[in-house]
């Protein structure tokens, strides 16, 4: 040991470095901080998560509440948060750069844009608005006075849109625009995974946790993935484990469900860490 304090990466070097880096999603605070203490080195919110931790439905967040929760987790942890902004504050190039401003203003080392319009019956932008809005989020993106990582999302695979040309043809352009990462969630297989990887050369994200894609971290980096994350995959599970717990006492009358649960010394441990760190 020389003595000298560990530098860890940048949110970038992330990106940059050998290998896949997971990028966990939570939802509120307090899954920030357990995250956080388990060492990972960089956090992204969920919209859905924090729809649900809300109450409501994906989608039906606000322009101040999402901010606002950007600004509690980038504050709450000492580690990078990008943010799943989901379309933005509109349709328009200019709505998404002013998305890009307002993400950065709350401290985030980087954000993702959409090419989902919100609308079920017309879900994908057409490829022109879709590439113009990421043209302009990165010309707001490389105005900024400090370093941000923008990933640009293809949406076409959750939406019924199973064109695996179309989602590489958006992914390229969204490269070509000047996207630092490229993503198009809804990938199930690992040949799949590596033609997508192999027709881009910036960070490709991948996201696990959707039902039926277990592929390992080393899986995934041999494919060519650069980050992994887990969109909603953490909040569903624990909702999931309360509403079993809920069904275990209304249907048998039981608490073996506790037996799971974490220690409240391990919660209040953690939690007392990060409040001396804050």
């Amino acid at each position: 040991m020389d003595g000298q304090a560990t530098v860890e990466p940048t949110f970038r070097e992330l990106h940059e470095q050998p290998g896949a880096f997971v990028i966990p999603n939570p939802w509120d605070i307090g899954s920030a901080r357990i995250l956080e203490s388990m060492g990972f080195k960089a956090l992204a919110t969920t919209s859905a998560g924090l729809a649900f931790s809300l109450g409501l439905p994906e989608g039906s967040v606000g322009r101040d509440a999402v901010l606002s929760h950007c600004r509690d987790l980038v504050s709450a942890v000492n580690i990078p948060v990008s943010a799943d902004m989901e379309k933005g504050f509109g349709d328009s190039p200019e709505a998404a750069a002013e998305t890009i401003i307002a993400a950065a203003a709350t401290g985030l080392a980087g954000c993702s844009l959409e090419d989902h319009t919100g609308d079920p019956d017309d879900p994908i932008y057409p490829f022109e608005l879709a590439v113009e809005r990421v043209q302009a989020a990165v010309e707001a993106e490389r105005a900024l006075d400090r370093d941000f990582v923008f990933t640009a999302r293809s949406e076409n695979l959750l939406w019924g849109r199973d064109d695996l040309d179309d989602t590489i043809r958006r992914l390229q352009a969204f490269e070509a625009a000047g996207a630092g990462v490229v993503y198009a969630p809804g990938l199930r297989d690992l040949e799949t995974i590596r033609t997508v990887c192999s027709a881009v050369s910036c960070p490709v994200n991948v996201v696990m946790g959707m039902p039926g894609v277990v592929f390992g971290v080393q899986d995934l980096a041999e494919a060519g993935v650069s980050r992994v994350s887990v969109g909603s995959a953490f909040a569903r599970l624990v909702y999931g484990r309360l509403m079993d717990a809920a069904n275990e006492i209304l249907w048998q009358g039981t608490f073996t469900f506790a037996r799971e649960a974490a220690a409240f010394s391990t919660l209040d441990d953690i939690f007392r860490a990060a409040g001396k760190k804050a």
